[in-house]
């Protein structure tokens, strides 16, 4: 068995049959494996690995090149994808050897975090991925927001294809990027596939800045707008965008806006019935996970206060033991010192993102903690709701 680094040229005769088998009906079409060759030109930066036996791709995993903000710092980020494995090749390893290279490589490459999407959270679990939370979906009748028809708002919305509106769209996602925990982007070479899609934007500003964002389709009259993330800068960009979507009131049933798991769209309007859901169904609708893959790289984060020395346990990328502290909110990082807790890199991750609280790091098994440890480790990372609007 031979574990190699393929190009995206290389990607339609190696993954491909393996990606489609296992995440597309099956058979397929022959017209479907063009369509995915004439897309590589899309993925040219993406790094690539797979597992050879006899000349017959066995397994294959990818690591999209991404940017993420992680309290407050963006690190270069491995978006992990495609991982799939042949239905005779299972059960052999081979994608636990695959994975295990990819996060050293993406590492070793100045990635500082990775994310993904599990198809079962339990086996990524042990490679230091813990989950985080998936995008919520509201669904509304544009009704509920009448009220804010009869506002006077300072700014616009202006409707465009996503082609038109592509560059300002992709400024706005780096803004927020910059500001919003968890946020996570896609290069240029991966993102300029989405010019292409056959959607509207609606593009609010204020004066001549762009204050939020929704990519929108209608599927048909009387029926349902389908928004994908309601991106907004504050408050005001927010308010153009729903004031935009409650004038399409005679057009659409109801409206559907994908949020960030802190929005509150209850709070929207007065009489504003919504439902909003956070569905996650294996292996459909999955929530996506993270990990730390250098803690060095942290030095700088906006944490709370205080300081603490731990060990990262069993871990061969961020393993070791780590003088954790706070100089004026800031994290600083420092190797060795005498550990008052012990983590696993799943419970360093947690505290890391935000996602757990010490107890909780303890309760799950994925620390050795006292009491005190516990105190210090929830003063220095505060609890935090990441918001990974990207999909992959």
């Amino acid at each position: 068995m031979e574990i190699r680094q393929i190009t995206a040229e290389e990607r339609p005769a190696t993954m491909f049959p393996l990606q489609a088998y296992a995440f597309m009906p099956s058979p397929w079409p022959a017209e479907l494996t063009e369509k995915h060759r004439q897309r590589m030109r899309y993925f040219t930066t993406t790094t690539c690995l797979i597992a050879e036996e006899g000349g017959e791709t066995l397994a294959g995993v990818a690591a999209l090149p991404m940017r993420q903000n992680v309290r407050g710092l963006v690190h270069d980020m491995a978006g992990v994808a495609a991982v799939s494995s042949h239905p005779s090749a299972r059960r052999r390893g081979l994608v636990r050897e695959l994975l295990t290279r990819l996060l050293r490589q993406t590492r070793d490459q100045g990635c500082a975090v990775s994310a993904l999407y599990p198809f079962r959270p339990s086996f990524y679990a042990r490679f230091g991925f813990v989950g985080i939370p998936r995008v919520r979906v509201a669904r509304f009748a544009p009704e509920g927001l009448s009220e804010l028809v009869r506002r006077d708002l300072p700014g616009s919305v202006q409707r465009l294809p996503m082609r038109d509106a592509f560059p300002a769209y992709e400024d706005l996602l780096r803004r927020l990027q910059a500001e919003r925990h968890g946020f996570a982007t896609f290069d240029e070479v991966r993102s300029a596939e989405f010019r292409e899609d056959p959607l509207w934007v609606a593009l609010a500003r204020a004066g001549d800045e762009v204050v939020g964002a929704v990519r929108y389709r209608i599927d048909e009259h009387g029926g349902d707008l389908l928004g994908s993330n309601l991106f907004s800068t504050g408050p005001l960009g927010r308010a153009l965008l729903l004031q935009f979507f409650a004038r399409h009131v005679d057009q659409v049933a109801r409206i559907e806006l994908h949020l960030g798991a802190d929005e509150l769209p209850e709070l929207w309007g007065t009489d504003l019935s919504v439902t909003t859901t956070g569905t996650v169904d294996y292996p459909r609708r999955n929530a996506p996970m993270a990990r730390v893959l250098d803690v060095p790289a942290l030095a700088g984060s906006r944490v709370g206060s205080g300081s603490i020395t731990v060990e990262i346990a069993d871990d061969t990328l961020i393993g070791g033991v780590w003088r954790l502290g706070a100089d004026d909110g800031q994290l600083t990082v420092a190797p060795g010192g005498t550990p008052s807790a012990t983590l696993t890199a799943a419970g360093f991750s947690a505290l890391a993102y935000g996602v757990l609280d010490p107890v909780e790091v303890f309760t799950r098994g994925l620390a050795d903690l006292d009491a005190d440890a516990m105190t210090r480790l929830g003063a220095l990372f505060p609890r935090r709701t990441p918001y990974m609007f990207a999909d992959f």
